[in-house]
C-alpha cells in the first residue's frame, strides 16, 4: 500500500511554523506497512489543494491531509473537498454538541463560527475529534471506491490522537497490509565517512531484501536496516543477525538501538548506580541540563545546572580562580576543569561536567576560533578537561558541544578499570 501526505497552510510555506505532522503520520503509516511515496505542502488555495489531492490519488492508495479545518475564513479544506467530491455540507449535531461542551469548559461562547465547524461533507465518514473542535473526515473514493482520502486538523496533538484512535484502526481493517520492518543501530564517536569505510565489507555482504541507510546527526550516526513486504518475525530475526555481525566490527562505537540516545543511556546508568550529576554550562546555555531534565525520573540523579555565562558568575558561583580566567581566558583547560569541580562541589554531586567555548558568530581569534569548546569533567577520582572544535554555526556548535559533553560522561561511566 502507498500513501501521500499533504499539509495545508500558508504558514508552512512561508516558514512561520515547522511542519511536524508529516513526520508523525509517516511513522504511523510505516509501522503498519504502508509506504509513504510523497509528502507535499500547499497553501490555503482551493486549486492547489485539489491538484495535490488529485496527484496523491494518482500515485497512491491513501491520501492524508492535515490543516485548514479551523473556524476562520482562510480554513477552506472541507469546502474544497466538497467541491472535489461533488458533495455539500451537512450539519452534524453530535459534533456541534461536543464543540459546545469543549468551549464551555474553556469559558468561550459558542458562536456561528464554531457552529460552522460541525458542518461536514455529506459524503464523508466523520472522525470524532475528542481533543478539539475540528472533526476529521474519511472519504472513500476512486472509480471502485478502493482509495481513501483522510482530512485531519493541523493541530499536532489533535492530529496525533485521530491517527491513533480513528485512522490507523480503520486502515488496518480496510486493507490487507504487509509488514515493513526497520531497526536502527546507533553509533557514536566515529564520522559517517570513516564508519562507511570500516563497515564496507559487511554492507556489501548484506543479503537481498535488506536495505541500509546512514542517518547522521551531531556526534551520532544511525544505521537503519529495513525490510519491506515481509513476515515481521522473520525479517526482525534477519536484521538482528546482521547487527550481531556488525557488533563484532565496531563494538566500542555502539550506543544502542532504535530510540536509544546517549543521554538516555547515561540517565539509566546513573539511576542504576545511584550516582548523581550536576552541570555547569557557559557556551551551551543550559542545553545539556535540558536534555536530562526532559526525561522522566531525572530527579533521581540530576542535582543542579548552572549557566555561568559571565566571568564573574564563574568566579562567584562556581569558585573559578579569577586570576586563571584573566591569565588563560574563560575558554581554557583550567577554567573548564574548575567549572566542573565547582559545580560538583556546590551541589554535592558524584559527577560534574562543564562547557566553556566560543559559539560565535563573533568572539573568535586565530588562537581560539569560533567553535572552540573546552569540556571539563569532575569525578570522585579527579578532574580533567579536553578541547574540541564543534563547528562554525552557532546552533551547530551548541548542539555538538552538548552531545559531546554527554558522550564524555558516558565514556567515564563505562570505562574499564
Amino acid at each position: 500500500m502507498k500513501a501521500t501526505v499533504i499539509t495545508i497552510g500558508d504558514e508552512i510555506l512561508i516558514g512561520q511554523i515547522v511542519d511536524t505532522n508529516t513526520v508523525s503520520i509517516a511513522r504511523h503509516l510505516n509501522s503498519a506497512g504502508i509506504t509513504v511515496v510523497e509528502k507535499s505542502s500547499v497553501g490555503d488555495n482551493a486549486a492547489d489543494i485539489c491538484s495535490a489531492v488529485g496527484r496523491g490519488l494518482d500515485i497512491s492508495d491513501i491520501v492524508i491531509i492535515t490543516g485548514g479545518l479551523g473556524p476562520t475564513k482562510d480554513d477552506i479544506t472541507k469546502h474544497t473537498l466538497c467541491e472535489l467530491f461533488g458533495s455539500h455540507l451537512v450539519f452534524a449535531p453530535a459534533e456541534a454538541e461536543h464543540i459546545r461542551t469543549l468551549l464551555d469548559r474553556r469559558g468561550i461562547e459558542f458562536s456561528e463560527l464554531n457552529r460552522a465547524q460541525a458542518l461536514v461533507p455529506e459524503c464523508c465518514t466523520v472522525l470524532h475529534n475528542a481533543h478539539g473542535t475540528a472533526p476529521g473526515m474519511w472519504f472513500d473514493c476512486g472509480t471502485d471506491g478502493s482509495k481513501v482520502v483522510v482530512s485531519l486538523p493541523g493541530v499536532p496533538f489533535e492530529m496525533e490522537h485521530l491517527m491513533l484512535d480513528e485512522v490507523m484502526p480503520r486502515l488496518r481493517s480496510r486493507f490487507a497490509l504487509h509488514s515493513i520492518v526497520h531497526r536502527t543501530m546507533i553509533t557514536r564517536g566515529i564520522a559517517e565517512s570513516v564508519l562507511a569505510q570500516r563497515i564496507a565489507s559487511w554492507e556489501d555482504a548484506l543479503p537481498g531484501g535488506l536495505r541500509l541507510a546512514y542517518l547522521p546527526s551531531p556526534n551520532i550516526v544511525r544505521l537503519r536496516l529495513s525490510a519491506y513486504d515481509v513476515d515481521r518475525d522473520e525479517a526482525a530475526a534477519r536484521i538482528d543477525s546482521q547487527f550481531a555481525k556488525l557488533h563484532a566490527i565496531i563494538p566500542d562505537n555502539i550506543v544502542g538501538y532504535d530510540d536509544a540516545t546517549v543521554e538516555r543511556i547515561v540517565h539509566d546508568l546513573l539511576i542504576e548506580r545511584k550516582a548523581t550529576l550536576a552541570v555547569a554550562e557557559s557556551c551551551t546555555g543550559g542545553a545539556i541540563a535540558s536534555k536530562f531534565t526532559a526525561m522522566a525520573g531525572a530527579s533521581a540523579y540530576f542535582l543542579c545546572g548552572v549557566v555561568s555565562y559571565s566571568n564573574e558568575s564563574k568566579r562567584d558561583v562556581l569558585g573559578v580562580d579569577y586570576d586563571d580566567i584573566l591569565r588563560c581566558g574563560a575558554v581554557s583547560e583550567t577554567v573548564a576543569r574548575q567549572m566542573a569541580e565547582g559545580v560538583r562541589r556546590i551541589s554535592g554531586a558524584d559527577y560534574g561536567i562543564a562547557t566553556t567555548g566560543i559559539a560565535g558568530p563573533t568572539g573568535g581569534s586565530a588562537e581560539k576560533p569560533v567553535g572552540t569548546v573546552w569540556f571539563g569533567i569532575a569525578t570522585p577520582e579527579g578532574s580533567c578537561a579536553v578541547m574540541r572544535n564543534s563547528g562554525t554555526d552557532r546552533s551547530q556548535i551548541i548542539g555538538r558541544a552538548s552531545a559531546y559533553a554527554i558522550e564524555m560522561l558516558l565514556a567515564e561511566l563505562t570505562k574499564k578499570n
